[in-house]
């Protein structure tokens, strides 16, 4: 009989961000029936029964870090576990598996293996988590760029319904194909970025670092209503409806884009830093006479491209999702799902200020 290959329990449950976004495109986004948000305070989540399943839904950006947060979430590891736990370390006293602890910060009375209620996250793209929030079809919308950006036709009574909970921060790098940065394409400035998306550039022989053949550019770009696009959109073309004219093609998400790079030998695109790997080429990116370089100085609140993670909630936030949202954004959350995901944590001030708007729903 054939030996079956080992699987490391780590690697399953906190799978680096490359390993959860080759996922992205085999998972199951159908809806579900629409959940009513009533009975899910935390006053009637204290009874310790299992509450149901939570859903959360929408942008691939933030998908890495809610999807690894449910995973450990679901397998409720003990406080001895230190691997995956270890309360102790980041100053919590507790002898409390890891979502039974969490939960009880929030109204839950939860004992023994089972955590208190399930997390399942599903993939589309920001605009749809967001639609889908509204629609009672999740119950936390991911999204890369905010409900402004996202839905600027929601009137204002609209747009109050949804509570945003900032999780982690993102720096989009410039990606290229290996064989433009091989030909000399190290760094652009955001101006030849601007003229490049709006189709003034169309050729890689019109940048001057270029050392190659003429060769027309292949110019990706995150389909529309994602949170990527949007915040590409905002930040280096100014406003979300800008006009880009130069976009050979759009995809749904990080990870398609990634493949689109690295399987050509012109193109160049915007992404979610969580989904660089070696088989694109990060370049620097010059804006207002200073250089932002992949590695060192992209989660400066300066760079042009660094935008906030977002979970947001609708109608208030209930027991059980701020018992989740807390626990990400905890020191502990930050640590074990937001950095290893490939983002900025927050600094401990906004650490602060985010769980304090969770505090109502104790």
């Amino acid at each position: 009989m054939r030996e079956r290959p080992s699987v490391d329990r780590r690697a399953v449950l906190l799978g680096g961000g490359t390993a959860i976004a080759s996922l992205a495109g085999c998972i199951s986004t159908s809806p579900t029936p629409p959940s009513s948000r009533a009975g899910t305070t935390a006053a009637s989540e204290g009874s310790g029964e299992s509450s149901g399943q939570l859903k959360a839904g929408g942008s691939s950006t933030v998908y890495p870090i809610t999807s690894k947060a449910a995973s450990v979430w679901n397998s409720n590891p003990p406080a001895d576990d230190e691997e995956y736990w270890g309360p102790s370390n980041y100053g919590i006293e507790t002898d409390k598996r890891l979502a039974n602890y969490w939960a009880s910060e929030y109204g839950f009375d939860a004992e023994g293996s089972t955590p208190p209620f399930k997390v399942n996250v599903g993939l589309s793209h920001s605009g749809t988590g967001l639609e889908k929030l509204k629609n009672g079809l999740v119950d936390i919308g991911n999204a890369s760029a905010s409900v402004d950006a996202e839905l600027p036709d929601l009137s204002e009574e609209e747009r109050a319904k949804y509570t945003n909970h900032v999780v982690g921060v993102d720096a989009q790098p410039i990606v290229v194909s290996k064989e433009i940065a091989d030909a000399g394409v190290e760094k652009l400035t955001a101006e030849q970025v601007r003229k490049i998306y709006t189709g003034e550039i169309e050729n890689w022989s019109e940048i001057p670092s270029y050392e190659g053949e003429d060769k027309d550019i292949q110019a990706i770009g995150r389909a529309e209503g994602s949170g990527t696009d949007t915040a590409f959109r905002v930040n280096m073309l100014g406003g979300p409806d800008a006009e880009m004219g130069g976009v050979d093609v759009r995809k749904g998400q990080n990870q398609q884009v990634k493949t689109i790079v690295s399987r050509s030998n012109n193109a160049i695109a915007y992404m979610a830093l969580a989904f660089v790997t070696s088989e694109v080429a990060s370049i620097k990116l010059e804006f207002d006479g200073k250089v932002y370089e992949p590695g060192k100085n992209l989660a400066d609140q300066s760079y042009p491209l660094s935008r906030d993670l977002h979970c947001y909630t609708y109608d208030g936030t209930t027991g059980r999702e701020a018992a989740y949202l807390g626990m990400i954004i905890s020191e502990f959350g930050q640590q074990n799902f937001v950095e290893p995901s490939g983002y900025a944590m927050l600094t401990q001030k906004r650490r602060e200020n985010q769980l304090e708007k969770l505090s109502d729903a104790k």
